[in-house]
């Protein structure tokens, strides 16, 4: 059964548990892919995990001239590869989330990758595996419409992705304090 990774916001502690596991992943070179954004750090200690939402049609894939961003069969959208990246950074303008980094050492566009060596094996990425405070977890289809249940909202909000900037992605999120007005994100 396919799985997705599901980000809870509302649980980010901060711990930053989710960056050092990051660069332990196999293939990642001890480069961290993912980051943690202080929300408004003289207001509040709200924290978020940022990583890729695994686009089903990405942006970044298709502004790419030299089709060095690839899509693997289970979803996940992949870093540059070393040997097609022509370094133009097309893709870090065209991704609606901000998340494609750009390494101008190496001339090389760099993202979370999904843990791809992990994740086409049916292991949880890196950064769901160590994260004590359940903000990111390995689900299955069903169990994210069982969290989609038990979040559901009186107005009948629910973010599972964010289509409206960029279409279905494979990665789901869930804000519910965020859109009753519980908890202020910006």
């Amino acid at each position: 059964m396919k799985k997705r990774l599901y980000i809870e916001l509302e649980n980010c502690i901060g711990c930053r548990s989710c960056l050092a596991a990051c660069t332990q992943c196999g293939g990642h070179e001890q480069r961290n892919r993912n980051y943690v954004y202080d929300v408004n750090p003289l207001v509040t200690r709200q924290t978020m995990p940022l990583m890729c939402l695994h686009c089903e049609n990405p942006a970044c894939a298709r502004s790419c001239p030299a089709q060095a961003i690839q899509i693997h069969e289970t979803g996940a959208v992949l870093s540059a590869l070393v040997e097609k990246c022509i370094g133009c950074q097309n893709c870090t303008i065209a991704c609606p989330y901000g998340i494609p980094k750009f390494d101008t050492e190496q001339n090389l566009m760099y993202k979370c990758d999904l843990c791809i060596d992990r994740t086409k094996d049916g292991i949880p990425p890196m950064c769901a595996s160590v994260c004590p405070s359940s903000t990111l977890q390995w689900l299955t289809e069903g169990e994210i419409e069982a969290k989609r249940e038990q979040y559901s909202l009186d107005n009948g909000k629910w973010i599972t992705s964010m289509p409206y900037l960029e279409g279905e992605t494979n990665v789901k999120i869930n804000l519910p304090g965020i859109l009753q007005g519980i908890e202020k994100l910006f």
